[in-house]
């Protein structure tokens, strides 16, 4: 509520900001971890105090966060983990599946995300009296016991029974999906792992990352930018993606501070095609085409 404060990552979707403004509470920006682009555990100590409420962790472009540690801090502070796995349905950490490591966790079904209903999500948590409260939010604020009768202010957060189907089918396939992923993904890598100035996307050894967008940087010794690179890319009928503004830079949440490996990350990040239906050749194209760009 307000003068509470929420601990979110720099470098993510500016809808993790978002969830916490709703409430009339504070994000709080903490840098992100330059190996893995996830929100760094040492920083966090840093701004926590008496108003911190919750730790939002983002699990982003599929790779998981370094929970241990983060659990730690926030077993020691009373504070509560609100784990964002949109981007990561069937990602590992230390051969658990991320979701289930926080309070509340929560995945995106949106239609570029591994699982899709074309848009929703899912909220996990084992705590039931949560759980009652999130059923009566999502229909209106409706009691279940008494037909309209609405005790508290809800929302229209209901997902139709066609959108539930089709996630069924989604998630009866997922393990055949993320195999997909993590094909593209090792292909993208044995051709550019060798191209000066590229940066290949993270791969810590206590996680398995699903990929949901196969990621990069470009550095200095690359030649180019990354703006011009996807330029490049672009006239050859390749898209990519940027990475997310830092969500501190952002003009609702200016504060005027520097988080240097966030911003970093975002001037140097480009995301590559990683579809499904993306072939050998498909990917063999692209990194010529990034190779060829180095060049020229």
């Amino acid at each position: 509520k307000s003068g509470d404060e929420v601990i979110v990552p720099a470098l993510s979707f500016v809808a993790v900001a978002n969830a916490v403004s709703y409430t009339g509470a504070k994000p709080v920006f903490v840098d992100v971890d330059e190996k893995n682009w996830n929100i760094d555990p040492a920083k966090i100590k840093e701004k926590i105090n008496s108003k911190t409420k919750a730790i939002i962790v983002v699990h982003l472009y599929g790779h998981p966060a370094d929970m241990d540690v983060i659990l730690k801090i926030a077993k020691k502070h009373n504070l509560l983990i609100i784990e964002d796995a949109a981007e990561a349905h069937g990602a590992e950490y230390k051969n658990k599946r991320v979701g289930g490591f926080g309070d509340i966790s929560c995945f995106s079904f949106y239609g570029n995300k591994i699982i899709t209903t074309g848009e929703g999500g899912m909220v996990l948590t084992d705590n039931k009296k949560w759980h009652k409260k999130g059923q009566m939010l999502r229909d209106h604020g409706m009691s279940p016991n008494k037909k309209y009768w609405h005790p508290v202010i809800g929302y229209n957060y209901r997902m139709t029974n066609i959108q539930a189907a089709i996630g069924v089918a989604q998630l009866q396939k997922i393990d055949k999906t993320i195999k997909s992923k993590r094909k593209i993904a090792n292909y993208y890598k044995s051709l550019l792992k060798d191209i000066t100035g590229i940066k290949l996307a993270p791969d810590e050894t206590w996680a398995r990352s699903v990929y949901w967008m196969y990621s990069i940087l470009i550095e200095k010794r690359y030649g180019l930018t990354r703006d011009r690179l996807m330029e490049r890319l672009r006239k050859k009928n390749i898209e990519t993606r940027p990475f997310f503004y830092p969500l501190h830079l952002l003009p609702s949440y200016k504060t005027g501070k520097r988080l240097k490996i966030a911003e970093s990350l975002s001037k140097k990040g480009i995301n590559l095609p990683s579809g499904m239906r993306l072939k050998r050749e498909d990917i063999k194209y692209i990194a010529d085409k990034i190779k060829k760009a180095a060049k020229n």
